[in-house]
């Protein structure tokens, strides 16, 4: 009887440890390099999105996306607290603010939340990370793959195109559409305080218009 209680005990201990053990990552900055491929892997050249990085800010509560190339720079902000944030939209001296709501937030990420992963348990190493490999195909018949670390966490899970469902650090993922594949990689981690200034809307200079509005000028383009 001691002997299964001992075990019961060696078990239960494993349990908790591995998933206690992973690394939660709170106040983070995560840095992606972008690159655009054929669909034979080979690299487009000249592309305006090859070079181009993403950066995310993440605390508990707020977010931050903020892809810079070429063409300019666009950051999605949200604050899962107050259930509110924007997009800011920088392109050829243009500089827009859209304002968005929860539901707003809900329905640009939709897409990204209801993706079904298939999950390979091997483990592959990309840039240091020990990755489990996840596919998925959209609605619209996108093909997605997310090489993610699960000795890691991100506890806030509600950033612009997060992955949700996968339980680990994405540093990988591809978005296969038509004969392009769109690759980010993972090129820096620093676990370190944000300052609140990052997610503050801009108090001047940018036209300003909400999410459903954007919605139906897009419409009329």
């Amino acid at each position: 009887m001691k002997t299964f209680i001992t075990s019961l005990i060696i078990i239960t201990t494993g349990f908790f440890t591995e998933i206690y053990g992973q690394k939660i990552l709170t106040d983070v900055v995560l840095t992606y390099n972008i690159s655009i491929l054929s669909a034979k892997g080979e690299k487009q050249i000249g592309s305006a999105l090859n070079g181009a990085t993403l950066s995310l800010y993440l605390t508990k509560d707020k977010s931050r996306s903020e892809m810079v190339s070429t063409p300019g720079t666009e950051s999605n902000v949200f604050d899962n607290k107050l259930g509110k944030g924007f997009i800011l939209k920088e392109y050829s001296g243009q500089k827009l603010m859209i304002t968005t709501t929860a539901d707003n937030w809900a329905q640009k990420n939709l897409v990204n939340s209801k993706l079904n992963f298939d999950i390979d348990n091997s483990l592959v190493v990309i840039a240091g990370y020990n990755c489990k490999k996840a596919t998925a195909i959209s609605a619209d018949g996108k093909t997605y793959t997310v090489y993610f670390d699960p000795s890691y966490s991100l506890i806030n899970k509600s950033y612009n195109n997060a992955f949700p469902q996968l339980q680990g650090l994405p540093v990988q993922y591809e978005l296969a559409s038509g004969n392009l594949i769109f690759k980010y990689l993972l090129t820096n981690l620093n676990n370190a305080a944000i300052n609140a200034s990052k997610f503050e809307a801009p108090k001047s200079g940018f036209r300003i218009m909400t999410y459903a509005e954007n919605q139906q000028l897009k419409k009329g383009e």
